[in-house]
């Protein structure tokens, strides 16, 4: 049947015999001018899930903070795009959970309310949802229906014709594309582009993509809050629950990661049978910080995963295991044994060479992949590099840490923390009981060590917390190997019992470290015991049986009670030299320490033997040793206790000068050098000389035991002492 028609204008009339399918498409962009002008195709259809969101112009987000906290600088930066000729992007990167988003947020508030900007809103975390995003803020800047019904049905460019009218658009905008977290989708069509009508804010994980380097993009990096602001989170949230200090504690142990901090205070504000004060929250805290945080979502109206502290970086190991790199998540697994403190790369590099195998855990970490993980991590904000003691470190957050080690699958709990203990074994200095010189480097294992035993308590972790004691205590830091030794003890002996070799090691070092705090009674009593037991369970000329005779020695001497000590430091010594050898480092330390005690009991013939210690030194051990200087230290105070200070002087300047050189001008040892100096000049006579070091030994220690420590206080009388010998006329 034949048909009649008519167009007008821009109109067509076509006319068929048979099924026909039949596109015609005019794309225009003149104002308005823009249409799909034949039927709809029968033809492809946008992607199933890609439906519009409900709005470009309000951020779909889950709650934002009533006040931003901290964000001053960064906001005013980015202030100034927003009001300044456009053409810029902005992109936001850090750790998931940090507050990006929040930022993102406040920014596009006051562009609209204040500034006479209109905001576009996109989530830009995966494909379907900015293309639709995209989409609608082309609609809301002017596209027709048949213009978005091409782009979406892929019958044109989507993204020419979004920044088409971005480029066209009457107003000037900001546009937020949030989570980012994969900037190739961005890349893929070019949906990431510039425009003078307006400014690109981009929230991302993604610190390092070359995307934000081609579009010459400003990055600012968004990390966690200052403690003081981090508390006041807190409290807007839950002003009733506990005071300023209080949500401090909390604030600190969360790590003050604004994620973790909304969700405690949404959780202390919306409680309903318990009502638990900031301290309480802080109790519980320690059970499981996670969980716990997590509780909160209910009160942020949002329980999606990237508003869960224990799953948000699940996405980013999703994310770098579907490009190829599921090593990242064992590597992060092994990184959650450790602290939340800088981790020295070079702990790392036995996995690089293959000398600890990963390959039976899953995902397998074998050594070419170490590398790529790594960056992976970095690129994605899981970790972070820092400096640390001059050091090249990765660092990764608290909470993050927590939530990784509690997703670990029980079959791999002991190999990882077993390869974390024997990484860190590798890398502390080798034990000896008096090494060369201070290590410079372990502090930085100690914060691992502690939380390896915290975690995974058993013989090598315990093993390691000694040797961690063992070196703060030869750095001069007796408290802290007090406080160590005395954890490594309670832990040893919980988990190993009271006659293991490991809890009596840590044992004889909480002893050691009574006695160099002046806890000479303390001290005496602990190495007795330490004694007994190593002679019931190692024997009784074990070498570290024969250590703590040597060590009640010393304790018994600076009770007064000498003869006992020289019986005790002879019986080390002889035992060392069938055990050890004569040459031995430990039979001459052993051997030095005579010197401190034989001079008060008056041996003068006995003193001139034992002496000979300091050749004994020079000529076995290697030069610089640290306990040829420990000789020198006792020759001279032995010298001086027996008044002979002219032979005193230059074997006490060679023991400052050691002492110095090896352990530091403020080492607690270097003032007893010192001090040994000091009392040598005044024996000679040398009284200005003798105030002078004095005066500068009383600020040394001052500064570094206190003002109230027993040594400081006597430095402070004897200064006061020779000032007054030196004034004889004044009152």
């Amino acid at each position: 049947m034949p048909i009649d028609g008519r167009a007008s204008g821009q109109g067509r009339v076509f006319q068929t015999g048979g099924d026909q399918y039949i596109e015609e498409h005019h794309h225009h962009y003149g104002a308005g001018t823009g249409s799909l002008l034949a039927p709809q195709p029968v033809g492809p259809r946008p992607p199933q899930g890609a439906t519009v969101p409900d709005s470009v112009r309000v951020p779909l987000v889950g709650r934002a903070p009533g006040i931003l906290r901290d964000r001053a600088d960064l906001m005013e930066r980015l202030r100034t795009a927003v009001t300044g000729p456009g053409g810029d992007v902005h992109v936001l990167h850090g750790l998931g959970g940090c507050g990006k988003t929040a930022v993102a947020h406040a920014l596009f508030t006051e562009a609209v309310r204040d500034h006479g900007r209109v905001g576009l809103w996109v989530n830009a975390s995966e494909r379907i949802s900015l293309r639709a995003g995209m989409l609608a803020v082309a609609g809301d800047r002017g596209a027709t229906t048949g213009e978005l019904a091409a782009a979406a049905s892929g019958q044109r460019a989507a993204a020419d014709l979004v920044w088409h009218y971005l480029d066209h658009s009457a107003q000037r905008w900001l546009l937020v594309l949030d989570n980012a977290d994969d900037p190739t989708v961005l890349e893929e069509g070019g949906w990431l582009r510039t425009s003078p009508l307006g400014t690109v804010l981009v929230t991302t994980r993604h610190a390092t993509s070359p995307l934000w380097r081609g579009i010459g993009s400003a990055r600012h990096p968004v990390g966690v809050l200052p403690e003081a602001d981090a508390a006041q989170v807190l409290c807007d949230l839950a002003p009733d629950a506990g005071t300023v200090e209080s949500a401090q504690k909390v604030a600190r142990r969360l790590g003050c990661l604004p994620l973790a901090l909304t969700l405690a205070g949404s959780h202390l504000s919306h409680q309903l049978l318990e009502s638990w004060s900031m301290d309480e929250y802080d109790r519980k805290l320690s059970e499981d910080s996670t969980a716990l945080v997590d509780q909160g979502a209910a009160g942020t109206g949002s329980g999606q995963s990237r508003h869960l502290v224990g799953r948000t970086w699940q996405l980013s190991l999703d994310a770098l295991a579907g490009q190829g790199l599921p090593e990242a998540t064992t590597l992060l697994r092994l990184l959650s044994c450790w602290a939340a403190d800088p981790v020295p790369l070079s702990l790392l590099m036995p996995v690089a060479r293959g000398e600890v195998d990963f390959g039976h855990l899953d995902p397998p970490l074998a050594r070419d992949r170490v590398e790529p993980a790594l960056r992976g991590l970095l690129d994605h904000s899981l970790i972070g590099m820092v400096e640390a003691d001059g050091r090249r470190c990765v660092q990764a957050h608290g909470v993050l840490l927590d939530s990784v080690a509690a997703g670990v699958p029980e079959v791999q709990r002991g190999v990882l923390a077993e390869a974390a203990g024997r990484l860190l074994e590798a890398a502390l200095p080798q034990e000896d009981a008096v090494p060369s010189k201070t290590p410079t480097g372990w502090e930085l294992l100690a914060p691992h060590v502690s939380r390896l035993l915290q975690t995974a308590p058993g013989e090598l972790p315990a093993g390691l917390a000694v040797r961690i004691a063992r070196l703060m205590h030869h750095a001069g830091n007796f408290p802290g190997a007090l406080k160590q030794a005395r954890y490594a003890a309670g832990t040893a002996e919980r988990c190993l019992g009271s006659d293991h070799p490991v809890f009596l090691t840590a044992r004889d070092a909480e002893a050691w470290a009574l006695q160099y705090l002046t806890h000479f009674a303390d001290a005496e009593a602990v190495h007795r015991q330490t004694l007994a037991a190593r002679e019931s369970v190692l024997g009784p000329d074990h070498p570290e049986t024969l250590r703590s005779h040597l060590a009640l020695g010393l304790s018994l001497n600076q009770l007064g009670r000498h003869e006992e000590a020289v019986q005790s430091v002879r019986r080390a010594i002889d035992g060392q030299r069938r055990a050890l050898g004569a040459d031995a480092v430990e039979t001459l330390f052993s051997r030095s320490m005579l010197l401190e005690i034989l001079p008060e009991l008056g041996r003068s013939e006995e003193f001139d033997e034992a002496a000979k210690v300091t050749e004994d030194c020079d000529r076995f051990l290697p030069p610089e040793h640290l306990t040829t200087v420990f000789a020198y230290h006792g020759y001279g105070e032995g010298l001086r206790l027996l008044g002979r200070y002219a032979e005193a002087e230059p074997v006490a300047r060679r023991a400052l000068e050691g002492r110095t050189r090896l352990q530091g001008p403020e080492h607690p040892l270097t003032m007893a050098a010192l001090s040994l100096t000091a009392l040598v000049a005044h024996g000679l006579g040398r009284l200005d000389e003798a105030i002078a070091i004095q005066q500068q030994l009383l600020e040394r220690r001052e500064r570094v035991l206190g003002s109230e420590h027993p040594f400081t206080a006597l430095s402070r009388e004897r200064l006061t002492r020779w000032q007054a010998e030196a004034r004889p006329d004044r009152p």
